[in-house]
């Protein structure tokens, strides 16, 4: 028999940690078993104890990501800090959506290659390279302290007591995190990788210059700046819009370089008869969605939730086919959000 194909151990990794539960204030279904971690902050003693060894192994992690957990007394809480940041982000993006990121059915989502599955490998990407970022300016990581780009910019920040965010140690680490240089040669191993990097790259996109005046009367006599990220909501923003317009792929083989890539089912403007290369900051997908109206092993689909009037469900689609002739199920419609629907044991009937 011939041996199974080499996948890239990092969608693995990452997929381990998108399907951990977190501590979230919108998770509020109540059946998921939270992972409650202690908090670990700068001020932590390592003489009490080698705590952060227990929270290591409280985290789903591959050897490798476990064996680098525990070298790194901080890292287990800023997983942690991660894994919440992405999930809150996640929900509230798609707070009105029919799938609304819930943590029901998300094993099974990971499994797929929808659009959605897309958004959760750069969502949490993102996270965990603006958590490992904040934990080195916090003092929280050992191995790494403010930025430390050779700038002369940064040398005055450091002078003035002022910590950069580390995003070029963090986008190192992670990568390092998640295995990257492994590489694989399937097509969802490829896809989720890419939008791993759209993830990673959203967060480097957002890396801004902040200025902090020094002088009598704010006169700005001298001026320190320094490299600061962004608000995780405004990257969470751009990514849901890379959602909006993600680009369904496939896998064909470049003569020219001898591999396969990721080439859209779109053909380019200026060439109809060459299929496009997704940009690097393209989200991309290989399936096609389902609905999300109905439960499904993705969802506990749309019943008692309001949905947003362009993205509302097909009120046939949630009927039950059982309905007697001439009757509907009645639906509560909303002046700004769309539609309404009522868990199904609640549904009544009127005449049309």
């Amino acid at each position: 028999p011939r041996p199974p194909p080499r996948t890239s151990l990092w969608p693995r990794c990452l997929s381990g940690l998108i399907s951990l539960p977190a501590l979230s204030p919108l998770s509020l279904t109540g059946k998921e078993g939270l992972t409650h971690l202690p908090s670990l902050g700068p001020s932590a003693n390592p003489a009490q104890g080698k705590a952060h060894l227990k929270q290591c192994d409280l985290l789903k992690l591959s050897r490798k990501q476990k064996r680098l957990c525990q070298r790194e007394p901080g890292l287990a809480e800023t997983l942690r800090d991660a894994i919440r940041l992405s999930i809150m982000e996640c929900q509230y993006q798609f707070r009105y959506e029919r799938w609304n990121c819930s943590l029901d059915g998300r094993t099974s989502l990971l499994k797929r290659g929808f659009k959605e599955t897309a958004f959760l490998y750069a969502v949490s990407s993102a996270a965990l390279t603006h958590s490992l970022a904040r934990a080195c300016s916090a003092g929280r990581m050992e191995r790494c302290t403010c930025d430390d780009s050779p700038d002369l910019e940064n040398r005055k920040a450091w002078q003035w007591g002022v910590c950069g965010d580390n995003l070029k140690y963090s986008t190192k680490f992670l990568k390092n995190f998640l295995g990257q240089k492994k590489i694989g040669k399937d097509l969802r191993a490829k896809v989720d990788i890419h939008n791993t990097n759209v993830g990673i790259k959203a967060v480097k996109n957002g890396l801004k210059t902040t200025c902090k005046c020094h002088g009598v009367s704010g006169s700005c006599a001298v001026r320190t700046c320094w490299k600061q990220l962004s608000p995780f909501h405004e990257t969470g923003k751009i990514l849901k819009l890379r959602f909006d317009d993600a680009v369904k792929i496939f896998s064909a083989t470049n003569d020219a370089v001898g591999h396969s890539e990721l080439v859209s089912t779109q053909r380019r403007s200026h060439s109809p008869k060459s299929p496009a290369t997704p940009r690097s900051t393209d989200l991309v997908y290989v399936e096609d969605s389902p609905s999300f109206c109905r439960p499904s092993k993705y969802s506990l689909g749309t019943a008692g939730r309001t949905c947003s009037r362009e993205a509302s469900c097909d009120i046939s689609s949630i009927l039950p086919q059982s309905l007697p002739e001439g009757k509907l199920a009645s639906v509560t419609h909303h002046n700004i959000l769309c539609l309404w629907y009522p868990p199904a044991s609640s549904w009544t009937t009127e005449r049309v």
